[in-house]
C-alpha cells in the first residue's frame, strides 16, 4: 500500500510538471496561429456580438480597443499567460461572458460523447480481440483483421456521414445532429467508437495471444488449473497491461477525433465550440479551450498510468 502511494505521488509530480508545460505550449501555439489568421480580428468579433447587418467601423474600433486588440501581440499573450497564472481563462470576446463557465457547460458534453465511444470501443474490441486471439489465425481472426484495415482507412467525418446518411435519413432509427435525448449520442458515439476499435482489437488479439505461448500459462495448466481459470486468473491480467497502455495512445486520436465529429454532428461540446470560436476570433475562448484540450490529455495519461500500477506490482516499485 505503502508503494503504491509512492508511485501514485511520483506520477502525479511527473505529469503535473507536464500540466504547467503543456499550459505554455498550447497558450503560445494557439495565440500565434490565431494573430496569423488574414482578416482583421475585430470586425470578426463585432460580427459575432451584433450581426453582420449591425456591425459597422465604429463597432469594430470599440472592441478593439475594448479588447486591447490594438495592443502588441506580445503585451496580449503575456496578459493572457499572467491571468491564466490567477487560474481566470478569461471573458469571451464574442458573448461577453466567463470562458470557464462556458467550456464548462461544453465538456460535459464532450466527456460524455467520449465516454460512450469508449464504451462503444470496448464492447466490440474486447469479445473479438479475446476470440481472435485464442484462436490467430482462424476465420474470424482474420475477417476481423480486413475489417479493422478498412475501418481504420476511413477518416472520422465520413464514417459520420455514411452512418448518418444510412441510420438517420433511410432508416430514420436516431437522430440526425444536436442533443436533445440520449438517441442522439448513438451515432456520434459509434463512429468514433468504430475508429477506436479497429486498431483496439487487435491489440487485444496480439495480447492475448502472446499470454496463450507464454511458458507461465504453461506452467499454470501443468500444475493442474483449468483452461478457464488459467484464462482469467492469469491470460487476461497479464493481457490486461498492454491493452490499458494502449488507451492512453487512443486518448490522442479520441480528444483529435471528437472536434471533427462534434461539427459533422452539431455536438454542443468542446470541439464545436472550437470551431465556432477560431470562425469568430474569440482569442481567449480559443486559447482556453485548446488549453483545456491539452490538459485533459495529460489527465487521462496519468489515469492510464494509475490503473498501470495497480494492474502490474512491477509497474510500482520501477
Amino acid at each position: 500500500m505503502r508503494s503504491f502511494a509512492r508511485s501514485f505521488l511520483a506520477a502525479l509530480a511527473t505529469r503535473g510538471l507536464q500540466a504547467v508545460i503543456v499550459a505554455v505550449i498550447v497558450g503560445v501555439v494557439s495565440f500565434a496561429m490565431m494573430q496569423a489568421l488574414p482578416g482583421d480580428a475585430a470586425y470578426r468579433i463585432a460580427a459575432g456580438r451584433y450581426g453582420y447587418d449591425m456591425m459597422d467601423a465604429a463597432a469594430a474600433e470599440a472592441v478593439r480597443v475594448e479588447l486591447g486588440l490594438d495592443r502588441p501581440a506580445l503585451v496580449q499573450l503575456w496578459s493572457w499567460l499572467t491571468t491564466l497564472a490567477q487560474f481566470d481563462l478569461g471573458i469571451s470576446a464574442v458573448y461577453g461572458t466567463p470562458v470557464a463557465d462556458e467550456i464548462a457547460t461544453q465538456l460535459g458534453y464532450t466527456m460524455l460523447l467520449a465516454a460512450g465511444a469508449v464504451v462503444t470501443s470496448l464492447l466490440i474490441a474486447l469479445p473479438l480481440g479475446i476470440a481472435s486471439g485464442l484462436n490467430p489465425g482462424g476465420a474470424l481472426d482474420r475477417a476481423t483483421l480486413g475489417v479493422s484495415i478498412f475501418l481504420r482507412a476511413i477518416p472520422a467525418f465520413a464514417l459520420g456521414v455514411v452512418l448518418v446518411l444510412v441510420f438517420a435519413v433511410q432508416l430514420k432509427l436516431f437522430p440526425v445532429a444536436g442533443f436533445k435525448s440520449f438517441a442522439n449520442l448513438v451515432l456520434p458515439s459509434l463512429t468514433l467508437g468504430l475508429g477506436l476499435a479497429s486498431v483496439s482489437n487487435r491489440v487485444v488479439r496480439d495480447a492475448v495471444a502472446d499470454a496463450m505461448n507464454a511458458d507461465w500459462r504453461l506452467f499454470a495448466r501443468t500444475k493442474g488449473l483449468s483452461a478457464r481459470m488459467t484464462l482469467w486468473r492469469h491470460v487476461l491480467r497479464n493481457a490486461a497491461l498492454p491493452v490499458v497502455t494502449y488507451v492512453g495512445v487512443q486518448l490522442a486520436y479520441l480528444i483529435e477525433g471528437v472536434v471533427i465529429v462534434e461539427t459533422v454532428f452539431a455536438w454542443p461540446g468542446i470541439g464545436h465550440a472550437l470551431v465556432h470560436a477560431i470562425f469568430g476570433r474569440d482569442i481567449a475562448m480559443v486559447q482556453g479551450t485548446a488549453l483545456v484540450l491539452g490538459l485533459t490529455y495529460v489527465a487521462l495519461n496519468l489515469i492510464v498510468d494509475l490503473a498501470c500500477r495497480g494492474i502490474d506490482p512491477r509497474e510500482r516499485s520501477a
